[in-house]
């Protein structure tokens, strides 16, 4: 189960990444995060917090609503 939560995040988070034109640099650096992280994040291999998730969202202009649905 929670990898199903984690691969859908990812792929949410991917989706309207590119949807807005950003490349995973623009969030690392808008959130100060390492880039390999980020694409293991996105990939469903590593979970984030929900302060990152919150701060995710906001870089990328949606509600954390949105990334988890």
């Amino acid at each position: 189960m929670i990898m199903l939560i984690s691969q859908k995040l990812g792929d949410n988070i991917k989706k309207i990444r590119t949807r807005k034109g950003m490349s995973q640099g623009d969030i690392c650096r808008a959130l100060d995060m390492d880039r390999g992280y980020m694409s293991a994040i996105e990939n469903g291999k590593k979970n984030i917090t929900i302060q990152q998730l919150e701060r995710l969202a906001q870089a990328l202009g949606v509600s954390v609503d949105k990334l988890l649905k």
